[in-house]
């Protein structure tokens, strides 16, 4: 009878993927994120390398954008792991915007890898400076 050689980091990954229903935090993998402002609108932006548009969603509710999405595990059969970095499984990541957006003139791009969402900032929320003569 032959056994299979064991492989510690097979096993951790095993252990991870039936405990990460049950994690209080999005499990496998978080996004880096830039969230930028401009004078009209912020612009977020994300590395989602590997993930399709159906694969994302994004949400928008008092005042709070939220991306999330899930990155499907690959796993290719093999003997052995060597290295694994690339996270994967569910994430969700929110951000609180100082100012009201236009909720319905959001957008959303997925290229290349790098998710971008800009909200335009409402109109009543624009500040205009008035110079001191």
């Amino acid at each position: 009878m032959a056994f299979a050689r064991w492989d510690p980091i097979r096993d951790l990954l095993a252990i991870q993927q039936r405990l990460d229903p049950f994690a209080p935090s999005p499990g496998g993998w978080m996004p880096a994120v830039d969230l930028q402002e401009t004078a009209e609108q912020y612009v977020l932006t994300a590395e989602l390398p590997g993930l399709a548009r159906e694969d994302v969603e994004i949400h928008f509710h008092d005042g709070r954008l939220t991306i999330s999405g899930v990155r499907r595990d690959r796993g290719v059969a093999c003997e052995q792991y060597h290295r694994v970095e690339r996270g994967h499984g569910s994430f969700s990541r929110t951000f609180q915007l100082p100012v009201p957006v236009e909720a319905d003139r959001l957008a959303a791009d997925l290229r290349d890898g790098v998710l971008t969402v800009t909200c335009p900032k409402s109109r009543e929320a624009l500040v205009h400076r008035i110079e001191v003569m």
